[in-house]
């Protein structure tokens, strides 16, 4: 890796080269985008393959789903009129899929744009990120597509490197300090097993063809068998889920297919909950609910009595600008080393075995922890001075939320609390033909259940997740960025925030915002 790092190495990197970034509607592709654009407005191109049609579909997408966002606001006063001539000087948006060959684009719009040719730099941020994903669908996203996708890098003569963004919890429910270390082959979270991706594609493959066979399933029947066969996978091997599960083959399919002698850099980017922007651009921009956040709205719409969690233990949150700041670095410190290396054609001399990816933990629980407590208070704290209006335009009472620390606890309450008080209400409802309003009352109590029942099934694991991430080898960019005189635009240490006026001012009115709008 590359030594000093400063904030004009990195903007000035970028500087004519050509990027893809695939994941670009999603969380961190916005963000990464408008940081380029803006910090380095001389940038080459910026692929963005997206699922559409053809290019004009394409061209809409990247439109209204990515540069149509609040978070180019900043962009598009710096350039003002000039504005939309920039995005599309800069951003081509090809038409394809990322679960197919190189990209699903068209091989002639691929050879006319010359993008293998004058590509430096691949970004992977597509994703399915569902925990219960069907199995096929999840495979063909999270795991054949990365294998495409390094298909299309080696093709790519200029490329100086290819970044990865996983997840920090493919570590699944492991306790302890999780070091920053790829995945070998075949390795799985369980002893006494042994994982073939290559198996597990032929599998998902032979139950959808059992399924098509079969005339007499619903689609709905369909949907259910694939996402259970996912979870049954992801279990038998000891991940919690679908999601995580095959992320993890993802970084095996990387390590698999890339990393030989004379291969680009690879670098695999493992964020833990991202949340929403801190400060650049746009404080408490968010999309889409995290996980945490699923526990805020359920809150503020006052459907979560309960929860499972210790308010003790870490949750380990990164907001969305720190982690894509950390991409930037990252991103220049390989390809950097990578290039220099080449042009003075000083190769060391060939490894016995393959070289690994490099593996960041862009994390908070080592370096300055924040303890779920802290989500609770500045929560109540919140809602107290912002309470919500209900239908009847009365504001609504803040009610604290009873947090269980353990599964047996949290079980044996809602027994206690819903379940038991659930069937002597739907006894009574056949009873009285479902007069006296007990009809209603049993679906708003069986509607309350459902949801705290969903969100434990969804979110518990992580909440009563035990294990802390190593960042040795991210400590190790900041390090470089220090010598330099400091992170500037590139800061990514979360030792510099302050949890509780982050969340109070910043993450959670975002999310009452951007998602509970």
């Amino acid at each position: 890796m590359a030594g000093a790092l400063d904030e004009g190495k990195i903007t000035e990197y970028f500087r004519n080269k050509s990027v893809l970034i695939t994941g670009s509607t999603g969380f961190l592709g916005k963000i990464l985008v408008e940081k380029i654009l803006r910090v380095q407005p001389d940038v080459g191109k910026i692929y963005l393959p997206v699922r559409a049609a053809d290019a004009a579909a394409a061209k809409r997408r990247v439109e209204t789903e990515v540069v149509g966002k609040e978070l180019f606001g900043l962009l598009r006063e710096k350039h003002g009129d000039g504005f939309d001539a920039f995005i599309e000087e800069k951003i081509i948006p090809l038409a394809g899929d990322v679960m197919r060959e190189g990209f699903g684009v068209n091989k002639d719009t691929l050879r006319e744009l010359r993008v293998a040719e004058e590509l430096n730099v691949i970004v992977n941020g597509a994703a399915t990120t569902n925990f219960y994903e069907r199995y096929d669908v999840a495979l063909d996203v999270n795991v054949a597509g990365v294998r495409h996708m390094c298909e299309f890098a080696k093709r790519c003569p200029n490329l100086e490197v290819l970044l990865h963004v996983s997840t920090a919890y493919v570590a699944g429910e492991r306790q302890g300090l999780i070091q920053e270390r790829p995945f070998r082959a075949g390795e799985t979270l369980k002893e006494g097993t042994h994982l073939d991706i290559d198996t597990e594609l032929k599998l998902a493959k032979d139950l959808k063809k059992q399924l098509d066979a079969d005339g007499d399933l619903s689609p709905k029947e369909e949907r259910k068998a694939m996402k259970e066969l996912g979870l049954t996978r992801a279990r038998h091997f000891g991940w919690p889920n679908t999601y995580v599960f095959t992320k993890s083959m993802g970084e095996m399919m990387l390590g698999r297919m890339l990393g030989g002698v004379g291969d680009v850099p690879v670098v695999i980017v493992r964020p833990s909950i991202i949340t929403s922007v801190q400060s650049d651009p746009l404080p408490g921009w968010i999309e889409g609910t995290r996980t945490i956040d699923a526990i805020l709205i359920g809150y503020a719409k006052q459907n979560l009595p309960c929860f499972l969690a210790d308010l003790d233990l870490v949750m380990d949150v990164m907001p969305g600008d720190m982690v894509v700041n950390a991409m930037m670095a990252a991103t220049v410190a390989h390809a950097t080393t990578y290039s220099e290396q080449k042009k003075s054609q000083q190769q060391p001399p060939p490894p016995k075995q393959a070289d690994p990816p490099s593996v960041y933990h862009v994390s908070s629980s080592l370096r300055h922890p924040a303890p779920y407590a802290v989500l609770y208070r500045t929560g109540i704290r919140y809602f107290e001075e912002n309470p919500r209006t209900g239908p009847d335009g009365r504001a609504v009472r803040t009610r604290k939320v009873r947090f269980l620390s353990s599964i047996a606890s949290f079980h044996l309450f809602m027994v206690l609390k819903y379940r038991l008080p659930l069937e002597l209400l739907h006894l009574l409802s056949l009873l009285c033909c479902g007069l006296f309003g007990l009809a209603a009352l049993y679906h708003d109590l069986a509607r309350k259940y459902r949801f705290v029942m969903q969100l434990v099934d969804l979110y518990g694991p992580f909440s009563l997740f035990k294990g802390c991430f190593d960042d040795v080898n991210l400590n190790r960019l900041r390090i470089a960025m220090a010598s330099a005189g400091g992170p500037g635009l590139f800061n990514f240490d979360p030792k510099t925030i302050d949890w509780d006026e982050y969340f109070h001012k910043v993450h959670i009115p975002g999310v009452m915002k951007y998602v509970l709008k």
